[in-house]
C-alpha cells in the first residue's frame, strides 16, 4: 500500500496520492473511473503514451446482413423455409442449426447483427399453415393445400398458391391483412424475437421488415429498419402494399415513417434493393406513379428517409451495368439484366440508367442542381435477401437463395426461374452467393449501428469480411500512409466514406487516404479503385474509374489500365493460393482532374483475387459436371459509401 504522503510525477505534475481522489471527485469520477476526458482536467500537461487511448472513432467494422427472410415470410415459407426468426438469429451468432432441408449448417464467424426483414404482406401466414391452425384449414381449398405440403407435394401446393395470390382467388383464411389478428400476432413475434436474442456488446438485432411493392411484376422493394427497441416498434404495424390499408407507392411508405417517428419519438431508415429488377423505376427521374419528373417533395423525402441502398445481394449485383460503364474492365459482374422481378418483361436498354447505384449518384447530381437536394446521396451495403433464414454468404457455405436451392447435387443444374411467353429463363447456378453489410460503428448497439448507418459510414461487400477504409480531404499527404493506424489520421484530417468536402480551398484538389486489409480466412487483394462521377457545366454528367493502389510491381499501360493480378483457381480442386495479391493496401491519391466548381462524388472499390465461386464448391463436393457456361470463379470486392464534394 502506498503511503498517503508518497508523490509520484506524471509529467511536471506533482500529486499526493491522498489528494487524488479529491480531483477526480471535482470532475465527476473517481480513480476508478477515471476517462480520458477527465484525465485532461487533472493533467493538463499530461498526453498519453498509448496512442489507443481515448479514440472517438470507430475502430473495427461490424458485418452483418440487413435483408433476411424467414418462414414467417410468404414466398420463403411457400418455398420451404421452416426456420423462424429465432433459429435465424442463433446461426447468424454462430451456433449450428439444421437447415429447412435437414442439412446441419453453421457459419465460419458469428456476424455482429442481423436484420430479420420478413415481408410485410401476409406476414406470419405459411408458421400458421404449417401449424395447421383450424381456422384456416376450415377452408377447403387450404385445406387440400396443407394435406399437398404433408405429403411432400410443398412445390406444387407453393406454385398454387403464388398463382391464386396473383390472381386474387385465395381463401380469406389465407389472407393475412394488417386489421387480421394473425397478422397482429406475427408482427408482435417477430419484435419479441428480437429484443430476446439482442445481446448488446456482443451480438445485435435491429427489428425490421420488408415493404414489397411489386407493381406490374417491377421491383421497388425497400427494407425498413428500426433505432428502437420493441416498446416502440411494437406500437405500430408493419406498412404493406395491400390496399385499402397499405400501398405500393414509395412516398406512402414514407409518410408512414415520418408517422411513426412522431407517434413514438423513435427512428427508422429504408433500403431500396434490386434496381436491376426494377425495369428503370427504381432511381427516376420521371416518376412511374405520376408519369410527371420527380417534384421538390420526392427529392426531400427520399434524401430524407432512404440513406442506403443495398448494392449487392443475391438476385445480381447493383454497382453499374457494362452497357453503362463500358470503360469499366470490372463492370460486368453478377449482371442479372435479364427483365422485372417476375420475369414477365424483358429489359430494355433504356431501362439500365435508372437501375444501377452508380447512374443513380450521377443522377443525383443532375437533380440537386435542378431541384436544390441530392435524393439519390445514398450509401452502400450489401446483405443476402435470403429466403432460408441462413445469412450464409460464403462461396464455400452457401446455403441457397431459397430452401428449395439448398445444398444438393441437382441445384447446379436447376432452374430459378423460367417464363418461355417472356423468353426469360434465370438458371439457379447464376444466383450469386452475396453479400454482407459492413458498418463503422462505435458499439455493436441497436443505437451505434443504426447511427452509422444513418451517417452512411457503410461499406457493401460481396462476402468478403476485408476491412475497408476510405477518407476524403483537402490535407492529405504520402507520409500519411506510413502510419499503422490510418484511422486517426483519416478522422483527424478528414471526412469518413459517406461523409461531405465542399468549399475546395485555393489551388487545391480532393485528396484520398484509402486502406483495405483482408479477409483473415479470404483472399489477397489486387487493388483499390476510386470511381469518380461530376457534373460539368453543361449539365452532363461523366464518370472515371482510377486505380490507386495495387498488389505487385504491375505498371499501367499505355491505356491507363493495369494488368491483371493473375488467376491461381483450380476449379476441379476448387482450390487457390495466396501467391499473388497483397495482404493490405494503402494510399493517398489525389483528383488529378479536379475542377472546383464542379459538384462530385467519389467511391472506393476493393477487388480481391480471383477464388472460387459456389458453383465449383458444388460441383467438387457432389461429383456434379456444370452446365456449359456455368460461373466458376468469382472476384469477390467491397464498395464504399462516396464522399460527396459541392462546390
Amino acid at each position: 500500500m502506498v503511503h498517503s504522503a508518497a508523490v509520484f510525477r506524471l509529467g511536471v505534475v506533482l500529486l499526493s496520492v491522498s489528494a487524488l481522489p479529491v480531483f477526480a471527485q471535482e470532475v465527476g469520477g473517481d480513480v476508478g473511473t477515471l476517462t480520458s476526458e477527465k484525465a485532461a482536467l487533472i493533467f493538463p500537461e499530461k498526453s498519453p503514451y498509448s496512442p489507443y487511448a481515448g479514440r472517438n472513432f470507430p475502430t473495427r467494422p461490424l458485418f452483418g446482413d440487413t435483408h433476411l427472410h424467414t418462414a414467417a415470410s410468404f414466398d420463403a415459407g411457400a418455398f420451404g423455409a421452416r426456420l423462424t426468426p429465432r433459429d435465424a438469429y442463433r446461426f447468424a451468432r454462430g451456433e449450428e442449426v439444421v437447415a429447412s432441408g435437414g442439412e446441419p449448417a453453421k457459419l465460419s464467424r458469428a456476424l455482429d447483427f442481423l436484420v430479420v426483414a420478413d415481408h410485410s404482406d401476409n406476414l406470419g401466414l405459411f408458421p400458421d399453415m404449417f401449424a395447421g391452425k383450424p381456422e384456416i384449414l376450415a377452408d377447403p381449398q387450404a385445406k387440400t393445400w396443407y394435406d399437398m405440403m404433408k405429403s411432400g407435394r410443398g412445390g406444387e401446393a407453393a406454385i398454387q398458391i403464388i398463382m391464386a395470390f396473383g390472381a386474387g382467388t385465395i381463401p380469406k383464411s389465407m389472407n393475412y391483412l394488417p386489421d387480421s389478428r394473425a397478422f397482429k400476432s406475427a408482427w408482435q413475434d417477430n419484435v419479441k424475437a428480437a429484443d430476446e436474442f439482442n445481446d448488446p456488446g456482443r451480438f445485435t438485432t435491429l427489428i425490421g421488415y420488408e415493404w414489397t411493392s411489386n407493381t406490374g411484376g417491377n421491383n421497388l422493394h425497400r427494407n425498413v429498419i428500426f433505432r428502437d427497441n420493441g416498446d416502440k416498434a411494437d406500437q405500430v404495424l408493419p406498412f404493406t402494399t395491400s390496399k385499402p390499408l397499405g400501398s405500393d407507392n414509395p412516398r406512402d411508405l414514407w409518410d408512414w415513417m415520418q408517422a411513426y417517428e412522431d407517434k413514438t419519438g423513435g427512428n427508422v431508415l429504408a433500403i431500396a434493393h434490386n434496381g436491376n429488377l426494377s425495369n428503370g423505376i427504381m432511381f427516376p427521374i420521371i416518376e412511374s406513379f405520376t408519369n410527371k419528373p420527380v417534384d421538390q417533395d420526392y427529392v426531400e423525402k427520399r434524401a430524407k428517409w432512404e440513406r442506403l441502398y443495398e448494392a449487392t445481394q443475391e438476385k445480381g449485383d447493383g454497382e453499374t451495368h457494362p452497357a453503362l460503364s463500358p470503360n469499366d474492365e470490372f463492370a460486368d459482374f453478377e449482371t442479372w439484366d435479364f427483365g422485372n422481378l417476375d420475369a414477365t418483361v424483358t429489359k430494355t436498354p433504356e431501362m439500365l440508367e435508372f437501375e444501377y447505384a452508380r447512374s443513380a449518384l450521377r443522377n443525383g447530381l443532375k437533380l440537386e442542381a435542378e431541384l436544390g437536394t441530392n435524393p439519390y446521396k445514398f450509401g452502400m451495403v450489401g446483405s443476402s435477401d435470403a429466403h432460408t433464414g441462413l445469412p450464409a454468404m460464403e462461396e464455400d457455405n452457401y446455403f441457397g437463395k431459397t430452401s428449395a436451392m439448398e445444398p444438393n447435387k441437382e441445384r447446379l443444374k436447376g432452374t430459378f426461374i423460367n417464363n418461355p411467353e417472356a423468353g426469360i429463363k434465370i438458371m439457379d447456378w447464376q444466383v450469386s452467393a452475396s453479400g454482407y453489410a459492413a458498418v463503422w460503428a462505435m458499439e455493436n448497439t441497436r443505437e451505434s449501428i443504426w447511427d452509422a448507418m444513418q451517417r452512411k459510414e457503410t461499406y457493401a461487400t460481396t462476402g468478403s469480411r476485408m476491412m475497408v477504409r476510405f477518407f476524403g480531404s483537402f490535407d492529405f499527404e504520402q507520409a500519411d500512409t506510413q502510419n499503422r493506424n490510418p484511422a486517426a489520421t483519416g478522422y483527424g484530417k478528414g471526412v469518413p466514406m459517406g461523409g461531405d468536402l465542399s468549399g475546395a480551398p485555393e489551388g487545391k484538389a480532393p485528396t484520398f487516404l484509402v486502406a483495405a486489409l483482408k479477409d483473415p480466412l479470404g483472399a489477397n487483394l489486387d487493388r483499390y479503385q476510386v470511381v469518380k462521377g461530376w457534373l460539368d457545366d453543361k449539365g452532363e454528367t461523366h464518370e472515371h474509374v482510377y486505380d490507386v493502389a495495387w498488389s505487385g510491381d504491375r505498371k499501367p499501360g499505355p491505356d491507363g489500365k493495369l494488368p491483371s493480378v493473375g488467376n491461381t483457381v483450380d476449379v476441379e480442386s476448387a482450390t487457390w493460393t495466396n501467391t499473388i495479391g497483397a495482404p493490405e493496401l494503402i494510399a493517398v491519391w489525389k483528383d488529378p482532374e479536379f475542377d472546383p466548381k464542379q459538384k462530385a462524388f467519389y467511391y472506393g472499390r476493393v477487388l480481391e483475387i480471383p477464388t472460387p465461386r459456389w458453383t465449383a464448391y458444388d460441383a467438387k463436393r457432389f461429383g456434379t459436371k456444370p452446365l456449359e457456361g456455368t460461373r466458376m470463379t468469382v472476384t469477390e470486392r467491397a464498395y464504399t459509401s462516396p464522399i460527396w464534394y459541392t462546390p
